[in-house]
């Protein structure tokens, strides 16, 4: 990992050369382990509330994520997992004491609304993107017991999605602390601003090698 204090940055992590959709077994045969199987992608929350120009979340960089992630989802087959956030985090523990899910809600009282209001449905398009259940959970991260019990433990997990500075990072970070190996599309991600996304994608740089941000691979 690049030490977050040292003044060297990379500036463009989205210039990197693309990496390939499948994990090399070099580094994993110079320590004397097996590689990774192959990736999963994980498409993080497409939703209506963050696709809908309409919704307070809505992302302007959507429309530009979700065509890459429909050109590669394919390369991954039965290998695609889709997520959802829904807003059904406690709002105190079961000693009565307060979390910060109810001052969150209280500055986003837009989304705080049953769990089945149409506006935390999968956006049309995602509907088909995968034959599997959508893991839903109450957590901005999505990185748990659902999807480690399809992944398995260690995966290779390629992320995308939205949004980058939110639900994106929070998975990728939590995932490679759990020693998964994490791979972030940039192209495919949709941050909450340009600004903001972009910052969240030079954070998760920082952690090269466990997470490795990079252009999706072209696909002819």
């Amino acid at each position: 990992m690049t030490d977050p204090h040292s003044s060297t940055e990379n500036p463009d992590p989205t210039a990197e050369a693309p990496v390939p959709l499948v994990p090399t077994t070099a580094s994993a045969s110079a320590h004397g382990t097996t590689a990774p199987e192959a990736p999963w992608l994980v498409v993080i929350d497409p939703q209506v509330i963050f696709a809908d120009p309409s919704s307070d979340w809505a992302s302007a960089e959507f429309e530009s994520a979700w065509s890459v992630i429909e050109r590669i989802a394919p390369q991954f087959g039965d290998r695609v997992i889709v997520t959802r956030w829904l807003p059904t985090a406690p709002r105190s523990t079961a000693a009565g004491r307060a979390t910060s899910w109810g001052p969150y809600f209280a500055a986003w009282p837009f989304a705080d609304r049953p769990a089945d209001d149409r506006i935390f449905d999968l956006v049309q398009s995602a509907a088909g993107l995968s034959g599997r259940p959508t893991v839903d959970e109450p957590t901005f991260g999505k990185w748990g017991a659902q999807l480690r019990a399809l992944t398995g433990d260690a995966p290779h997990l390629v992320l995308a999605g939205v949004s980058t500075d939110c639900c994106v990072i929070a998975t990728a970070l939590a995932a490679a602390d759990a020693g998964a190996h994490v791979t972030v599309f940039s192209d495919a991600c949709a941050g909450s601003t340009r600004a903001d996304g972009a910052a969240a994608l030079r954070v998760m740089d920082l952690f090269d090698p466990q997470i490795r941000v990079t252009a999706s691979p072209a696909i002819t």
